[in-house]
């Protein structure tokens, strides 16, 4: 066959459409690879190493720090930004140390060139310390102290100091149990009991006497949780005692003598002392720290639960709501609506819907179910606490009301062409055997469309979840106190305002005071929140194919 007659057999767009479809699956396996490799990376042990810099001849500077990355530079960038480089230098590398110590230094990291720096080591006694405020701390060991005691010196009292360091953890997690649900139990029915008494206070068809009664019933119950409210306190301030005895003693790289309170540590570990099977399962550790934590220092340290609970939550919620709208939108348009100048007008509308910003849908949902909506909720069955709003405010109700809205004209287009593939001739076997019109549509033409439905779902999902500019406006927060769902009555707190993978992903990343701090944690953040819509949908895609299967064999 010669090259006429090749391409007009058609086999060279056949060739060309599957090298395009393997260089798009390459990218993509190599983008999540990228995000794989730099997110889960942070997570590993890494060295300390140890060196001495020379800013000039005459000083030398002890430094001490996990090495980072490197970057080729020219000794002209160098000579310009401070460093005295050598003039025979034209290019070399400098290196980024995380030295931590920003309570002492002021930054945690820091570059350094190759010709001013000697010879790296890597001390056996050199520690990583996790603090709950002001980042890692990279030293020594000098002492351990209990009730300003000494009771260990040296790298040898890491026997002492890490049963110490396991107890404040569980200490500290007492007091966040405290603190988040007796206290914040309590401080939910005293609020409860303000509300009562304010509504009281306004109530002009009672009778003064009825009033009163009310109000010391009231008050009496306001006082017996007041009494509740010191018992628990005293055991939280005992609990803050015992964590505040625990004390160590720390030597910096520039040799000072640094005291941190166990309350203030989280993690202990000696990177070049542990063998493969301790950086493993510390490794398992920090991940899933990183993946059931809470957020601490402007969330560049800490975990990530409650973004990944509030994604999950609102994506079921929009998925909730998206659906049986969705769903009866496109029977109507399809099966009940009279075809024509109108029903394609409004077929061109919901396509082109598709296509609005989501940021408009955002400054939508804002005006009309925040402001609009809950306003006169809050006017209408929240009186009393106003002017606080209740749903009057951004929160996860509306956010997902939004992203339905987003979401609905993928939903209707994906079932109006399920059903429009439905042939003609079931319709009329099942209404010739005497079935009405309703009974065919939910009997026979729904259940063989329930693929196409859930295709919409799909691809709303996906959408949904990556969402960020919209939530903006209509719920989500850089820091939420509280999970929308709690054990108090009514559990799912709609009102509540929540955190979002996507939101988290930009604050982070571009919002974030300490950039290299933040940088590895929106690489692994990007991975969770693309692992979760991949969940999300090879659920769906479970769901479709068996009901596909299900009702080509009913319908064989």
């Amino acid at each position: 066959m010669n090259t006429r007659q090749w391409f007009k057999s058609g086999s060279p767009w056949i060739w060309l459409t599957g090298g395009m479809i393997s260089l798009s699956m390459i990218m993509v396996f190599g983008l999540l690879a990228l995000i794989a490799v730099r997110g889960l990376g942070h997570f590993w042990p890494a060295p300390v190493v140890e060196f001495e810099y020379h800013p000039d001849p005459e000083t030398t500077v002890r430094i001490l720090g996990n090495p980072m990355r490197s970057q080729n530079v020219t000794g002209l960038i160098l000579r310009e930004s401070g460093h005295q480089i050598p003039e025979d230098v034209d290019l070399t590398q400098r290196f980024l140390i995380k030295q931590g110590n920003r309570d002492l230094t002021g930054r945690d990291f820091m570059w350094y060139p190759e010709p001013l720096i000697s010879e790296w080591t890597t001390p056996r006694e050199a520690m990583v310390v996790e603090r709950r405020e002001w980042g890692d701390f990279i030293g020594f060991l000098s002492q351990v102290k209990q009730d300003g005691v000494v009771i260990a010196e040296g790298y040898a009292g890491r026997e002492k100091l890490l049963p110490l360091v396991a107890r404040a953890n569980e200490l500290a997690g007492k007091i966040n149990r405290i603190e988040r649900y007796e206290i914040g139990g309590l401080n939910m029915q005293l609020e409860r009991i303000r509300l009562a008494q304010r509504g009281l206070s306004r109530n002009v068809d009672l009778e003064p006497a009825e009033v009163q009664r009310r109000m010391a019933e009231l008050q009496s119950e306001q006082d017996e949780l007041d009494r509740q409210y010191e018992g628990i306190n005293a055991r939280r301030l005992e609990l803050l005692e015992q964590m505040r005895r625990d004390i160590m003693v720390a030597e910096s790289m520039d040799g000072r003598q640094v005291e941190i309170p166990l309350a203030n540590v989280v993690h202990v570990h000696w990177p070049n002392d542990m063998s493969l099977v301790q950086k493993m399962g510390h490794y398992v550790t920090m991940v899933w720290g990183f993946l059931s934590g809470f957020p601490r220092e402007a969330n560049t340290e800490g975990g990530i639960f409650p973004a990944i609970f509030g994604t999950v939550l609102m994506v079921i919620l929009m998925s909730i709501v998206v659906t049986p709208m969705g769903v009866l939108a496109a029977i109507y348009l399809r099966e009940y609506a009279k075809q024509g100048p109108l029903v394609r007008l409004v077929r061109i509308s919901v396509n082109n819907l598709a296509g609005v910003p989501s940021i408009v849908f955002g400054v939508f949902g804002l005006a009309f179910f925040v402001y609009f909506v809950g306003g006169n909720m809050d006017r209408m069955f929240y009186q009393d606490a106003l002017p606080a709003p209740t749903f009057g405010t951004p929160g996860l109700v509306w956010a997902s009301l939004t992203l339905a809205l987003l979401t609905l004209p993928v939903v209707i287009v994906s079932t109006e062409e399920g059903l429009a593939r439905i042939p003609s001739t079931i319709r009329h076997g099942s209404l010739a055997l005497g079935a009405t019109k309703a009974e065919t549509l939910w009997r026979t033409v729904l259940p063989l469309s329930t693929p196409a439905m859930m295709t919409g779902l799909i691809l709303a999902v996906a959408r949904a979840a990556g969402e960020v500019a919209p939530l903006m406006l209509v719920g989500v927060v850089k820091l939420a106190p509280n999970l929308p769902v709690d054990g108090y009555f009514p559990y799912l707190h709609l009102e509540r305002k929540f955190m979002h993978l996507g939101f988290h992903i930009y604050d982070v990343g571009f919002q974030s005071p300490n950039v290299e701090a933040s940088r590895p944690l929106v690489y692994a953040t990007a991975l969770v929140l693309v692992l979760i819509i991949i969940t999300l949908n090879l659920t769906a895609i479970t769901i479709r194919n068996y009901l596909r299967e299900k009702y080509r064999s009913e319908s064989d």
